[in-house]
């Protein structure tokens, strides 16, 4: 038997269906000249890749085949090195083996529930789902579980997490099956169902910022994080619930409600509680397993305060790593837009696809040179090891569910091999955190902005009096509109302008927390984004006030015999600017030695 035939014996002795199956990949996908390059999963998924394409495929298998018994001693060595996984200095089938669970492949049965990315991937590689299968499958979750009421209690309520589900969705499903089978997988979101915030305009739905003023708003383009979405092959599944233009964190909403009503977005671990606010909508259906990732908007907390209170993974990025251009604003001086997800590796993947810079919005300028291939590099669950975490005595509070928490919490750092160190307050800290949201002063002028260059032209209500006057929105929320017209052009620029009040103590806390951080050489600061379902003093506004990211996840419920037995609260990092990678290394260590997200029970598989 010659050389070539014994190794694909062993080969396929080893790897069962996956080389049984070597011969259903595309013959593109096999050739390193035909592959597209994108950012894939790293390094687990793409550090081995012999092949070219930062992925580990069948191909790659193939080619490690071939140098089964080469030794250090050969000349070629050098170019396969990297392969010899248990460093005996010989490639063998055990090298074989180890490198096969690098291949995002899984022929094994699929579960919706709790999917993530690698899941996704792995499954649709194997031709065991498609994309069309698993849009399919949210978008019946959606029909089934979202404006039902499934939780038996006497004050339970719908969730109301969506606003509109894409009639394009299952032809971009389609689309992303087709690519798949062409050219094999050309990003880590290709066919991955996502839900936006109805405040990221898309050319496909209509975009209502949650009023019902806005219902016929379908603009002409898609917002720039969403071109990036699309280009990576992602589905845009659905637009989310939101507080109405995300103004605050109850998540109501009037988009397609009868003129005077509004309905409010419910937590699908206790319904008759909120699902935080604005990027509510958002925050419940990712955790209900109603799409794959979401999107969301945080000026104040609103990505953030979901993540909280429905268990997710929210990443709050610096301001100006990903343009808000085709974004309806809130207060461009702190907006900025982040992936939700179950899984510090699906927020990850998420934000590799939406950052960029956009001459549209001139503050992206500031990431040039400063953004990695992939912030999945930095995923090490080792990463802890040898950190220093800071903390702020007075940012922790005194609620007994989350003191427990934090003060676990803190124990798992630490064991993880991070020195956690307390770090004083000072009154100018004090003052950073003290400063307001920009959505007062800012509002009606960004939003003017916002109409003039993406309003639909058939939209009538064109500016805050054309709101009132339509009398479709959030019946609460007229004396805020009212009261915002009143804003003049001098306030604002007094506030928001280059020598703004507000711009001033953006800039200064930014050099203070930086600061902090620079003269006790920590990683990051770390408290908790809030109390069970509720806020934790002024924690919130650390990252808008600073414009510096960051990045929550859950740390642990609440106990039976605690005030709300089984609510969540979250731990935030913050780091210097555009150190999402560095947050997001510590976060995924953090998660991998806790897996403190549970799933709500209320929206298990249908049936």
């Amino acid at each position: 038997m010659n050389k070539p035939a014994a190794r694909a014996i062993a080969v396929a002795a080893i790897l069962g269906t996956v080389a049984a199956t070597a011969v259903a990949v595309p013959a593109a996908a096999a050739d390193p000249a035909t592959q597209t390059a994108a950012p894939f999963l790293a390094p687990f998924y793409a550090e081995l890749d012999l092949t070219g394409d930062d992925q580990v495929t069948i191909a790659d298998l193939d080619a490690a085949a071939l140098s089964i018994g080469v030794t250090d001693t050969d000349p070629t060595w050098a170019s396969i090195a990297l392969i010899d996984l248990d460093g005996d200095g010989e490639i063998t089938v055990a090298d074989i083996a180890s490198l096969s669970q690098r291949v995002l492949y899984d022929d094994g049965p699929f579960e919706l529930l709790e999917a993530s990315v690698i899941d996704m991937q792995a499954a649709m590689n194997a031709g065991v789902v498609t994309s069309v299968d698993i849009t399919q499958e949210y978008i019946d979750r959606i029909a089934a579980y979202d404006r039902t009421k499934v939780d038996p209690s006497d004050t339970g309520r719908p969730l109301n997490s969506i606003i509109t589900v894409s009639e394009q969705a299952l032809a971009a499903a389609a689309a992303a099956d087709a690519e798949r089978s062409e050219n094999g997988m050309t990003s880590m979101l290709l066919g991955v169902p996502i839900a936006l915030k109805d405040n990221y305009d898309t050319a496909d739905m209509v975009t209502t910022g949650g009023c019902g003023c806005w219902n016929i708003n379908q603009t002409a383009t898609d917002a720039f994080m969403v071109e990036g979405l699309r280009d990576a092959g992602a589905v845009i599944l659905a637009k989310a619930a939101l507080d109405e233009f995300a103004f605050g964190f109850v998540s109501e909403f009037s988009s397609f409600q009868a003129p005077g009503t509004s309905l409010l977005v419910a937590s699908p671990y206790s319904t008759s509680r909120t699902a935080g606010g604005s990027s509510g909508g958002t925050g419940a259906a990712i955790s209900a397993n109603l799409a794959g990732i979401g999107f969301g908007t945080d000026t104040g907390g609103s990505i953030r305060v979901p993540s909280s209170y429905n268990q997710l993974v929210g990443i709050r990025p610096t301001v100006g790593l990903a343009s808000r251009d085709g974004i309806i604003p809130l207060a461009l001086s702190q907006d900025t837009g982040g992936p939700m997800a179950r899984s510090v590796v699906d927020a990850a993947v998420a934000l590799d696809a939406v950052v960029g810079v956009d001459p549209a919005d001139p503050v992206t300028v500031r990431q040039a040179d400063l953004v990695p291939e992939s912030y999945t590099a930095s995923l090490d669950a080792n990463a802890l090891q040898g950190a220093r975490i800071g903390y702020v005595a007075s940012m922790i509070g005194t609620n007994a569910t989350t003191v427990r928490l934090w003060n676990e919490t803190r124990a798992t750092l630490e064991s993880l091999g991070a020195t956690v160190v307390e770090v004083s307050g000072s009154a100018a800290f004090t003052a950073v955190l003290n400063e307001g949201s920009g959505s007062n002063n800012e509002f009606k002028h960004d939003l003017n902005s916002y109409i003039a260059t993406h309003l639909d032209p058939d939209v009538t209500a064109r500016s805050l009096p054309g709101i009132v006057a339509e009398g479709n929105h959030v019946p609460s929320r007229l004396s805020t509109y009212v009261s915002r017209e009143t804003v003049t052009e001098e306030t604002y620029q007094a506030w928001a302008g280059p020598q703004g009040s507000h711009t001033k103590v953006l800039a200064d806390g930014k050099v203070l927390v930086t600061g902090m951080l620079d003269s006790l050489d920590l990683d990051a600061l770390v408290y908790p984004s809030g109390n069970p379902y509720g806020t934790q003093s002024t924690n919130l506004r650390l990252s808008p006030n600073t414009g510096m990211p960051s990045v929550t996840l859950p740390m642990g419920q609440a106990t039976a015999s605690e005030a709300i037995p089984g609510a969540n609260v979250n731990l935030e990092l913050l780091g210097r600017d555009f150190a999402e990678g560095t947050l997001l290394g510590l976060a995924y260590a953090f998660e991998q030695a806790t897996h403190a997200r549970t799933s709500p029970a209320l929206y298990g598989p249908l049936q």
